[in-house]
């Protein structure tokens, strides 16, 4: 018998270790001989610990699992019980998704290379070999992929530049560094599928004339770590003349941005990069380098296995393929859905997390992380897309979708917003790094009352998208502004009230 447990992080945090023990234990009292897997998660976090069991009609869900439930599992033969939940592949949530950079997350063991090939691993860099540098590269751009970290920045043009750019040395750069709130794709896919980011960097290699590449993963992904440096050990001997180091992080939010991030890797402080220079032709140690979110790079793969064209037919306008989209906050149905861009906010928000886990409304919903916009339910009909949600006056970023209910105060989050800035500020421009504390102050004399402080705020919120150097400072102005827009109640007199 063939069981699966994840080794999750998130599944961890809800027990999953103990239930793995528990299976051993339990299985070793009745002498049977039983294989304990420990694979990635499925994305299911409400159903996590998801015990999973091999069958001839696929692999039967449980779930969530707790130590104690597990005696009554094998007492039912894994069968009928309370804890059921049918094939894995046909739970609702599961079945509605378009998996291809998820595909094997939660399906394999994550450090099996025979897992790894027998579900389509190595098909990419098999196919990248056979084409010149130049072909790759096109069949990047062809395929649509843009940066799956943030503003979207097409990976194909990206690329190309590194390729054309003169160095006795290039790099590829994997920023792991996912510091968003409602973010954990990144982390999901390192411990669930580690290979296909190292295959999505082996091939971005080839197509640049890069030999050298890093993984910088922030320090509070100690499983994500260990997984990916196991991985690499592992891999080692089909790369090539490629190689692949992992490095980490301390865990400063700045170093998500690609020039502060550089820095960190150099062993400098984490502090952004005037630009120009671009790091595509003075990167790491001020060589040509490519840097990619992970979920660009592990994209890569199946575009090159599977063909650009397959890839381009997925998503509407300029948003090609698919998107992880994280949810999270106060949600019923909390994990990770892979989907075609397209699909409406209000689809997103109501139908697959369910709307809120209190069972009261959704009011709110904040997409890309904490610097992104709070929408109100008046624009569910945003369909999830680069420049759609840049002409909602929002943006998708990391697609982390944190939802909030109706008590939650929408002043507060705005505050929150500027207080994370104040203190996440590398320090090197002043719009950033003195705009954020004179914005905590004036929102709090809003909410203390004072209305004129309002025009203030605003002005505020404009000098610092203007004069910030990277996303902090420039970003940081679009979930105050858009509280303040949609909610402007919050604001009225919250701490006289108080």
């Amino acid at each position: 018998m063939r069981i699966h447990v994840p080794g999750d992080a998130a599944a961890l945090a809800l027990g999953a270790d103990a239930v793995a023990a528990a299976v051993l234990a339990e299985a070793a009292r009745r002498g049977l001989d039983v294989t304990l897997i420990r694979n990635g998660t499925r994305g299911m976090i409400w159903l996590e610990p998801l015990v999973e069991v091999e069958a001839d009609a696929g692999r039967t869900g449980f779930g969530p699992v707790t130590p104690g439930d597990v005696a009554s599992l094998f007492d039912a033969g894994f069968g009928a019980h309370p804890l059921a939940l049918g094939r894995v592949e046909d739970i609702p949530y599961f079945a509605g998704q378009t998996r291809l950079t998820f595909a094997r997350c939660g399906l394999t063991d994550p450090l099996s290379l025979d897992d790894y090939r027998a579900h389509g691993g190595l098909e990419g860099l098999r196919a990248a070999r056979a084409m010149t540098p130049a072909q790759i590269v096109q069949a990047v751009t062809d395929s649509g992929l843009r940066g799956r970290g943030g503003a979207g920045f097409p990976t194909g043009l990206k690329w190309n530049t590194v390729l054309g750019a003169d160095g006795p040395q290039k790099y590829i750069i994997c920023n792991a560094d996912e510091g968003d709130s409602g973010t954990f794709a990144d982390r999901m896919l390192m411990e669930g599928d580690p290979f296909v980011l190292i295959e999505g960097m082996a091939v971005a290699g080839l197509a640049v004339g890069a030999s050298r590449g890093y993984v910088y993963i922030r320090s509070e992904y100690p499983h994500a770590i260990k997984v990916m440096q196991a991985a690499v050990d592992v891999m080692a001997d089909l790369l090539g003349d490629f190689t692949v180091a992992v490095r980490v992080g301390a865990g400063a939010y700045v170093c998500g941005e690609e020039t502060s991030l550089l820095n960190s890797l150099e062993g400098k402080r984490g502090v952004v990069r005037a630009k120009p220079p671009l790091p595509a032709h003075e990167g790491f140690l001020g060589r040509p380098t490519v840097v990619n979110n992970v979920l660009t790079l592990a994209a890569v793969p199946w575009i090159l296995a599977n063909g650009a064209a397959a890839y381009a037919a997925q998503g509407l306008g300029r948003s090609r393929g698919t998107v992880p989209i994280q949810i999270a906050g106060n949600a019923r149905y909390p994990g990770l859905y892979e989907a075609a861009f397209g699909l409406t906010l209000g689809q997103i928000v109501d139908d697959i997390a369910g709307g809120t886990a209190t069972g009261r409304p959704v009011r709110a919903v904040q997409v890309g992380g904490p610097l992104g916009a709070y929408f109100p339910r008046d624009k569910f009909d945003t369909p999830f897309g680069y420049e759609d949600f840049d002409g909602a006056g929002g943006l998708i970023g990391h697609a982390g979708v944190v939802i909030f209910d109706d008590s939650v105060d929408m002043a507060a989050q705005a505050r929150f917003a500027m207080e994370f800035c104040a203190v996440e500020s590398c320090g090197k421009c002043t719009p950033c790094r003195i705009g954020a504390v004179r914005g905590v102050e004036t929102i709090d004399r809003i909410r203390a009352g004072d209305s004129d402080a309002i025009a203030i705020l605003t002005d505020l919120c404009d000098t610092m998208r203007d004069g910030s150097l990277c996303a902090l400072g420039g970003l940081t102005p679009m979930p105050v502004l858009s509280a303040l827009t949609h909610f402007p109640g919050d604001f009225a007199g919250q701490e006289a009230a108080e």
